[in-house]
């Protein structure tokens, strides 16, 4: 499985404070499956992470995994404020690419109300051959009163990321059927930790893999679109028993 959602780099945001915590959960990743994690550090006013501070802690974080012996790769990233985002030029967001790739990047969406100007933002980015994933838009409380609201973005070529502790239950009810409508509606495209720490929003991928009771499905979420991401490929087409079980529901 592939992670592209992980804040795991030591010192840099909200995620881990030690290197060592940082080995921990890369340790956790490796024993939930995850062959590849990006580090997305947040990237907006009281994070203002720079590009080469994150490069310098993937480089950091790899050297040191190699000499533990742990069989994850952290690929570069960010997880950009939909306005910060607007303050870098070209270059600084190209090396923010998700997962590697200079033409992906991850927007993280709020938690608390609509953002007006996502749609201009989206559009400006996507003009400028930037694909646009969004981050757990599951958690956000107007996406769950109207899942249906993310439809044009979808449609507009935005891909959304739900968090594994959405999908297992662990960030609530609400949460949860707000994620599982999402896949039901084919408005959810990869599944992401945005884990901190290694006990806090655990890993937990393969565990939300199985919680969508469709193995072709999980692995779509987990592997054939995060690889596509980091890959710059063509977006792998939704396995057809997943679009006809949600048929059946309506």
């Amino acid at each position: 499985m592939i992670d592209l959602h992980s804040h795991v780099l030591p010192g840099i945001d909200d995620g881990p404070r030690t290197l060592e915590t940082s080995l921990g959960m890369l340790r956790a990743a490796a024993a939930d499956g995850i062959t590849q994690v990006a580090a997305t550090p947040h990237v907006r006013d009281d994070h203002p992470t720079r590009p080469e501070a994150m490069e310098a802690g993937v480089a950091s974080v790899n050297a040191a995994a190699r000499e533990a012996g742990i069989p994850v790769e952290v690929l570069t990233g960010g997880e950009l404020d939909r306005e910060y985002v607007q303050t870098l030029d070209d270059a600084s967001l190209r090396r923010f690419g998700l997962g590697g790739n200079p033409e992906a990047l991850l927007l993280e969406f709020p938690y608390y109300g609509w953002p007006l100007e996502l749609a201009d933002v989206v559009f400006r980015l996507s003009a400028g051959g930037f694909r646009v994933v969004l981050a757990h838009p599951e958690r956000n409380g107007e996406v769950q009163r109207d899942p249906g609201r993310l439809r044009e973005l979808a449609d507009a070529g935005v891909l959304m990321q739900l968090t594994a502790a959405s999908l297992d239950g662990r960030s609530g009810r609400r949460t949860l059927e707000c994620a599982r409508l999402l896949l039901d509606e084919g408005l959810g495209h990869l599944i992401a930790s945005d884990a901190h720490a290694p006990s806090v929003r655990a890993i937990g991928m393969s565990a939300a893999a199985e919680s969508v009771g469709d193995p072709e499905l999980g692995r779509w979420l987990t592997q054939d679109v995060p690889s596509a991401i980091v890959t710059g490929s063509p977006l792998p087409p939704r396995p057809e028993k997943a679009r006809l079980r949600r048929l059946r529901r309506h």
